[in-house]
């Protein structure tokens, strides 16, 4: 039971803050008018976040976490990357997504993989602190805590989801979404900032 709760845990402790993935997988069900057209984002997002727990349980935090070099790369690109989602969402305009059905399952898959994968953070918080945390345990514990962590990104992406159709539901004009979009702006051009601060710390 322990490494359940330990993973569940740290799932959340990783999951809950504000950030481009959350964002994203929130708008495609507030834009959308139906909760299954959004699901390609959100089976997207889940896989990633499945692979990447899959990849830090089975021991790959340790080889990534060794490599300088690899880390200063995940930053460099990382930072540029940020500025730009959040140059994104700040220009978004949610009425007209969701008057259009902007994103196609295309385009939500190509938008998730690139918000789930090219985020330097999310990949080395996933791989430093999950990772991590797995090496206290073996065997069968091990896979019960990269279950655990897995079945609430699972979750959480799937209740965002919901969550954003329902709030789609009463926000008509588009205000709300439009200022949690901006708001997330802000907080991804300050995680750019101090990426970009640890890539220059990185390199003195």
């Amino acid at each position: 039971m322990e490494p359940f709760i330990h993973g569940v845990i740290l799932a959340f402790g990783l999951i809950l803050p504000l950030g481009v993935q959350n964002v994203f997988v929130f708008n495609q069900g507030a834009t959308h008018s139906r909760f299954f057209q959004a699901l390609p984002a959100v089976i997207t997002a889940a896989i990633c976040d499945t692979m990447l727990i899959a990849l830090a349980v089975g021991g790959v935090s340790v080889v990534v976490l060794s490599f300088a070099g690899l880390r200063q790369v995940l930053f460099l690109a990382g930072f540029f990357f940020l500025l730009y989602m959040g140059w994104v969402m700040w220009k978004s305009n949610p009425v007209k997504e969701k008057n259009t059905q902007q994103f196609s399952t295309k385009r939500q898959i190509t938008f998730a993989l690139s918000v789930s994968l090219l985020n330097p953070h999310a990949i080395l918080d996933t791989i430093g602190v999950i990772g991590t945390g797995s090496l206290v345990y073996d065997g069968l514990e091990k896979l019960v805590f990269a279950l655990a962590c897995i079945l609430i990104s699972w979750l959480w992406f799937i209740g965002l989801a919901l969550t954003g159709r329902i709030v789609g539901r009463y926000d008509q004009n588009g205000i709300f979404l439009k200022r949690l979009n901006q708001l997330s702006a802000v907080i991804i051009w300050v995680m750019a900032v101090y990426i970009g601060y640890q890539f220059l710390n990185g390199i003195s």
